[in-house]
């Protein structure tokens, strides 16, 4: 096994249960009808988006798969469309799955993502996660490392949101959690933006400008 996926095997749990930490604060709940920082979704329906990336990796990590592999998580966000697609309208928003399980409520929430954090840990210290993971919904399979990379970068990115929603710190991530997802959004700002831009950004305030990945 390589060293990115040990290391990532060993990561994702604790970034996963940040984001736990952060969907039980009683903020989270007190709001969870109010619309959150993100267009057209609630505090509730950005906490069940946030949950789902232990759901999803508790469900996935043990499937086969005979999808095509990418070979990076780079690959991954360069053939996704919703990267290209811009924000998603109220219509998009209102059907998704994050409103639907939104209606269930926080308790449902809170006992499905400990449940799946749970789930995760027993997976990849034990030997159950298989080397190659399918994302069904887009039809190819990434690596493991890569796939959490992936899961990894929507706890970061979206615990920070959710923070913003509720009015509470953003959770401070270790570096193992952290640094891995800031190399990948800095690549995927570099191919959207250009190296210009992050430089200007990084370097030169005077002259920022707008360096989002997505």
């Amino acid at each position: 096994m390589s060293r990115p996926v040990d290391a990532l095997d060993a990561s994702f749990p604790i970034a996963a249960s940040i984001a736990l930490d952060l969907i039980h604060r009683a903020e989270v709940t007190g709001r969870w009808s109010s619309p959150s920082a993100l267009p057209h979704l609630s505090v509730g329906g950005l906490a069940c988006h946030l949950g789902r990336q232990a759901v999803r990796a508790a469900e996935l990590l043990p499937m086969p798969t005979d999808l095509p592999v990418l070979q990076s998580a780079d690959n991954h966000y360069e053939r996704a469309s919703w990267v290209s697609e811009g924000s998603p309208d109220k219509g998009t928003v209102a059907s998704s799955n994050d409103e639907a399980d939104a209606v269930r409520g926080p308790e449902d929430l809170h006992g499905r993502s400990a449940q799946a954090v749970e789930e995760v840990g027993d997976l990849l210290s034990g030997g159950g996660a298989r080397d190659v993971v399918p994302i069904p919904w887009q039809g190819w399979a990434l690596r493991r490392g890569d796939f959490l990379l992936t899961r990894q970068l929507e706890i970061v990115v979206h615990s920070d949101d959710l923070a913003v929603s509720v009015g509470v710190p953003t959770p401070v991530f270790p570096a193992e959690v952290f640094d891995p997802v800031r190399d990948l959004l800095v690549r995927l700002a570099v191919r959207r933006r250009g190296q210009s831009a992050l430089i200007s950004a990084l370097s030169r305030s005077e002259r920022a400008q707008d360096i989002s990945a997505f």
